[in-house]
């Protein structure tokens, strides 16, 4: 039988910093409203207007290639885990394996919002377990600054951009992605949506004046659901793999908000010592912040270490993840 190992991780951020400071000073808000709301500092923002998520997945990628010792040409496979496409076509994936030399490998964009990078490793390990693909790259890349609202003080402190990238790789050890459990709603649309700008509402001077080009978002609900769905869903995937909390090595949530990181935590009963953060300097990264997340701390991560990953977003879609490391 065939397992999915994950063989490396590696990210990306942008070198500028916006700050809360600075952000105070584009619209009416500050520091302390920010950093008690949702615990935000400070998010990374790729501020080349030419530059798109391609560009920060293909340094992801490279580094990965790298620090792994993969040749571009042995991939078999890219899923690009992505809300901010550079284009509405060609996908952004293909745009980084032209950008990385990945002549042999096939290509797709995946779109999950927030839980994207969890549905693409889980499509990855499918691959690697059948036996049709021997190395799958999954890497999450998202310019969250390209679908904000800086005249939106309750969205724009949220989101910063990013990248994160994955190699799976198939082993006969136990290890890797073990389990998924993930969940869709449609009644949760219009509570996170880009209102214009598809096929149901095509993009017109009306719309663009509207802002609604920008992610809308009503935070009260999508508060509710996040914590509850995704203590439900990570409750679910560990008691199906006879996790308890205490065997539980790592916690990996989305990183959207602080407060609901700190509410599923606690209504699971896991320690917080347990809890991977780093939202306070990235801000919310959509599908690239559990990535992001796992290659800051991959020091801290040890071989044979049970990781149980969870994340919600638009749609609503939501899940968990159980995952043994094996670097």
């Amino acid at each position: 039988m065939l397992y999915a190992r994950i063989a490396g991780v590696a990210s990306y951020l942008p070198d500028d910093i916006l700050d809360n400071e600075m952000l105070s000073k584009m619209v009416d808000t500050n520091d302390e409203w920010i950093t008690t709301r949702v615990g935000i500092k400070e998010r990374r923002i790729l501020k080349d207007p030419e530059k798109g998520s391609s560009y920060m997945g293909s340094q992801a990628v490279a580094k990965l290639l790298e620090q792994t010792g993969t040749k571009a040409e042995d991939v078999d496979l890219l899923i690009c885990c992505t809300c901010n496409p550079d284009y509405r076509f060609p996908s952004t994936g293909s745009i980084i394996c032209h950008d990385l030399g990945m002549s042999k490998a096939y290509s797709y964009d995946l779109e999950a919002a927030c839980a994207g990078f969890l549905i693409g490793l889980q499509d990855g390990a499918a691959y690697i377990r059948s036996g049709l693909r021997k190395k799958v790259v999954v890497v999450a890349a998202e310019k969250m600054s390209s679908m904000t609202d800086y005249t939106d003080r309750a969205t724009c402190p949220l989101f910063g951009d990013g990248a994160a990238a994955m190699l799976l790789e198939p082993t006969e050890e136990p290890v890797g992605i073990m389990d998924a459990q993930f969940y869709v709603d449609g009644n949760g649309c219009h509570n996170l949506i880009m209102k214009a700008g598809g096929s149901a509402k095509p993009t017109t001077h009306e719309t663009v004046d509207a802002h609604e080009h920008y992610v809308y978002q009503e935070g009260r609900a999508v508060y509710k659901h996040a914590v509850t769905n995704m203590f439900n869903s990570s409750l679910e995937v560990a008691e199906r793999n006879g996790l308890t909390m205490e065997s539980v090595n790592w916690f990996i949530p989305h990183q959207a908000n602080l407060r609901i990181i700190e509410a599923v935590a606690d209504r699971a009963g896991i320690d917080r010592d347990k809890v991977l953060v780093n939202i306070e300097h990235t801000g919310n990264t959509s599908a690239a912040s559990i990535p992001i997340c796992i290659a800051e701390y991959k020091d801290r991560i040890k071989k044979g270490d049970k990781l149980l990953l969870t994340a919600f977003g638009a749609g609503f879609t939501w899940g968990a993840m159980y995952v043994i490391w094996d670097i």
